[in-house]
């Protein structure tokens, strides 16, 4: 089964619920931009990475000596990136980037991540390693780096993981020591570093995070560097190697095209990097390349569920077994007749659907952040960005997986076959909601950080939103949604009750927050996933109200009222567990003693 991109649906979906077709934000975008651009970031993810999606998976990356070996076809593959300028969509214009909005890039990274997940998990990081230097580096830095960076000719990194420090970066001890030329000294040691080393590139830009000897404890002390693997001359070529290694790579459950590395800096007295930033202060420099790598990496769900579904579907279509109860046809018919199978795949794309909308809501608040012209829309929008960061993450990244295994079960037992290419999904599916952050910790951040802003006012916004899409849902007075409108007021009036039990607890009991976290963040994102599915749902039954027979419409408020009457409905155990469950989660050592 070949990628296809599900390019009608995407940008139907960024207008309906991200505002592409708002000219106050997306004036920059018209007439046909955004679409054109999407098509051929679309023929790029079905003609050049979905062939090497397989060769990733059986052949992977090689250590030798310190020297990585990506699959073959992919440092092409790469090439034919750069060529394309697909590294420069959203950087900024004055080093060479189009400029283009955050919206467009979801959109793209949705068919890249889907077509070759391991391979786009390079590009990915310089993405985000772009946003951060824009925004916090020095101009000889971005006079030496930016330009090479956008244009994807040097390839970024992120390397913040110790063995000792992992979620925890108070505990990091990679060092930094001045020079007394403006430059630091690098030293230490960082793991799980992905493409820390490759052959796809002439250079590569590392940001190190290290802590000066006289820094304050914890993570008030840490530092952000750019450590290049060549240094660069004054004119701009690469000149001696930089004091850094890759001593191994990972031997991992999936995405086995993507070199995970240990790195080595200062081994031969000191690697040079450059300070991002001031001293000290390099977490919240490292934290504006995070948020855009936990966006990506939610889509990097929605990705696996959009390949796993479109293997999934083509294989109930093809594979003959049983008759379905009712047929009247003649021998075997294909398996996706019978009710359980259609209830598998329909769950398969509903729950992608949901996270493709989360995301995409998500990448629109960030992009009002940036683009808005009244600076109190531009706030507003960035405190939404913020809330839903943690869920566009966690939500989705759990969805690929779910969706993933929902894969590997249509196809029966061929789907624990290798050959069949299902279980490579959900191999690689198990990675996402452990890196850029674990699903438990976007759960605490979601917690304790976004939702108290503004005494929860942010969140309480958030609701409002979703109850004027329950309310729009009612008064279509459309059969064809069913009872989508009654399940989704019933699974935000579980949500409002968790939030208002969460608010209260944060002040008198955290412990008893922290204990509901995470079916905290499942509720938002089912809550919120369900009422984007509503919001596309909404303009697809006024545009068949005003004569449009696209067969999609129909299919758009199939899958909202799916969603809502199968899915949502879980909602009120979530509250359940989120409220009255405490106590057994703060005492399960009780459980755990024997």
């Amino acid at each position: 089964m070949t990628y296809r991109a599900p390019l009608a649906e995407m940008i139907f979906t960024m207008k309906a619920v991200a505002g592409l077709d708002d000219a106050s934000i997306y004036g920059d975008v018209a007439d046909g931009m955004a679409e054109a651009t999407l098509s051929e970031a679309g023929k790029y993810a079905e003609n050049v990475l979905a062939p090497l999606h397989r060769a990733g998976d059986l052949q992977g990356a090689k250590w030798k000596d310190g020297v990585v070996t990506t699959t073959p076809g992919w440092p092409a593959a790469y090439k034919q990136f750069v060529e394309g300028g697909w590294q420069s969509v959203t950087g900024g214009v004055d080093h060479g980037g189009m400029g283009l909005p955050q919206v467009l890039l979801a959109g793209c990274l949705d068919m890249w991540s889907a077509a070759n997940m391991a391979f786009m998990l390079g590009p990915v990081l310089t993405f985000g390693a772009i946003d951060a230097l824009e925004a916090h580096a020095s101009d000889a830095i971005k006079h030496t780096y930016l330009e090479k960076m956008i244009s994807g000719v040097w390839p970024a990194t992120m390397n913040l993981t110790e063995s000792g420090a992992g979620s925890d970066l108070a505990e990091m001890r990679t060092r930094a020591e001045r020079a007394g030329d403006g430059t630091y000294r690098i030293f230490g040691q960082k793991i799980f570093i992905t493409y820390g080393e490759h052959d796809m590139a002439e250079n590569i830009v590392h940001l190190v995070l290290a802590r000066l000897p006289d820094a304050p404890a914890g993570t008030r002390g840490i530092s952000l560097f750019v450590v290049p693997k060549f240094m660069v001359n004054d004119d701009g070529s690469l000149g001696a190697r930089n004091d850094v290694v890759c001593s191994g790579i990972e031997h991992k459950l999936g995405i086995h095209g993507s070199p995970t590395c240990v790195m080595v800096y200062g081994d031969k007295g000191g690697a040079v990097g450059y300070l991002v930033g001031e001293e000290n202060k390099g977490l919240a420099c490292m934290f504006t390349m995070m948020n855009d790598a936990r966006l990506a990496t939610g889509l990097q769900g929605v990705s696996i569920g959009e390949g796993a579904y479109q293997h999934a579907l083509a294989y109930a279509q093809e594979r003959k077994q049983g008759r379905a109860a009712g047929t009247t046809a003649k021998g075997m018919g294909p398996i996706i007749e019978h009710p359980d199978v259609k209830r598998m795949l329909a769950t398969m794309k509903a729950l992608t659907q949901s996270a493709r909308a989360v995301c995409y809501v998500t990448a629109g608040a960030i992009d009002r952040s940036r683009r808005a012209k009244d600076p109190a829309e531009r706030k507003a929008a960035a405190d939404r960005a913020g809330l839903l960061t943690p869920i566009a993450k966690a939500y989705s990244s759990d969805i690929g997986c779910e969706v993933a295994s929902l894969g590997v079960q249509v196809h029966g037992g061929m789907g624990f076959v290798e050959e069949t290419g299902a279980a490579q999904y959900m191999r690689d599916s198990r990675i996402v909601p452990i890196y850029e952050g674990t699903n438990g910790i976007q759960a605490i951040d979601l917690v304790t950080r976004k939702l108290p802003v503004d005494g929860g006012g942010v969140m309480k916004a958030e609701i409002a939103d979703m109850r004027k899409t329950v309310e729009d849902l009612r008064a279509t007075n459309d059969p064809a949604f069913g009872a989508t409108a009654t399940r989704l007021a019933e699974a935000l009036a579980s949500f409002e009750r968790a939030t208002e039990y969460m608010l209260e607890k944060l002040g008198s009991a955290p412990q008893d927050a922290l204990a509901g976290a995470t079916p905290y963040m499942r509720l938002f994102g089912l809550v919120r996933g369900g009422a984007t599915l509503g919001a596309v749902g909404l303009i697809a039954h006024r545009k068949r109200a005003a004569g449009e027979t696209d067969p999609a419409h129909a299919a758009r408020i199939a899958t909202a009222r799916f969603f809502a009457e199968n899915v949502v409905v879980t909602a009120g155990g979530l509250e359940t567990t989120i409220t009255g469950a405490a106590e057994s989660v703060l005492t399960a050592d009780l459980a755990l003693a024997s």
